[in-house]
């Protein structure tokens, strides 16, 4: 049984969420969602989220997942806010406590901050399956981007969070805490030994000059047009060029404030003595 996929597009962050639900059922999963934030003025909104709550609701859908493909750097997510709203279950991979230990010690966060990824639902191992309704779905670990990175394969379709990207675009970056492009090149190459007639969905989408916005491409695209991972391109060969480019970038615009609530499935920090919440901003470190 294959799913039904509704795509969510985020222009201000380039991100790509999912609707993933049953062809003849009322369950669903819901993939990567976006907490708007306003940098100016720290304020956060839920216009984005609000598509997806009137999506399950329209449908007369149940959520039994809301699913993280990693903790992402560049947009806050709404996992907290859409179980408050629609219920289900919060889940990413089992290495979270990994990235959380790098980023509690980086934001100095408060001292009963947990890094066992306790504040998410479920913690999946490579492999592990799970049922959204009459779905069947398997995690695949895909590090190099962060060591938590997994994909979701439901059906015929994969999610691949920031593994990869459209064919003209490339792949993740790997020079965040924990990130590793030798891995990274092993993880893809995984992904595309997958079945020819899988769907890819990509979590974000850059498009260059005079292309439309594309969320969906396939193997077959992959290994013949990714300039940084079609067939022929060697290991050695991605490490060099994936590093190098790595060098030139920047972070990514939301990146501070989005781990400190990512690593907290989608909470803010808690209240400090005044009521109030605040994110931190390391300076000269990152």
């Amino acid at each position: 049984m294959n799913p039904i996929v509704e795509a969510f597009y985020d222009p201000i962050t380039g991100t790509l969420s999912y609707g993933v639900r049953e062809p003849d059922g009322r369950h669903c999963a819901i993939i990567d969602p976006v907490l708007d934030y306003d940098a100016r003025s720290g304020r956060t909104s839920s216009r984005n989220a609000d598509r997806l709550v009137d999506y399950v609701r329209q449908h007369g859908l149940t959520v039994e997942w809301i699913l993280e493909t990693h903790v992402h750097a560049d947009h806050l997510s709404a996992a907290a806010y859409l179980q408050e709203k629609l219920g289900g279950r919060i889940g990413i991979g089992e290495h979270v406590g990994r990235v959380q230990s790098i980023f509690k010690n980086i934001f100095h966060a408060e001292p009963d901050f947990a890094t066992d990824g306790r504040q998410f639902d479920r913690l999946f191992g490579d492999g592990d399956t799970f049922a959204i309704g009459a779905l069947q779905a398997q995690v695949l670990h895909t590090p190099g981007h962060t060591p938590a990175c997994v994909s979701y394969r439901i059906g015929d379709a994969v999610f691949l969070g920031d593994t990869l990207f459209m064919p003209d675009v490339g792949t993740a970056r790997c020079d965040f805490p924990g990130g590793d492009a030798r891995t990274l090149y092993r993880s893809i190459r995984r992904l595309l030994s997958l079945p020819a007639d899988s769907r890819l969905f990509v979590c974000h989408d850059y498009p260059p000059p005079g292309r439309e916005v594309r969320w969906q491409t396939s193997i077959a695209e992959q290994r013949a047009y990714n300039p940084d991972i079609r067939d022929g391109v060697s290991e050695d060969d991605f490490v060099a060029s994936r590093t190098a480019r790595d060098r030139e970038l920047d972070l990514p615009n939301l990146m501070i404030p989005s781990v400190q609530v990512n690593m907290r499935a989608g909470h803010l920090p808690p209240p400090e003595d005044n009521g109030v919440r605040y994110l931190k901003v390391p300076l000269n470190l990152l």
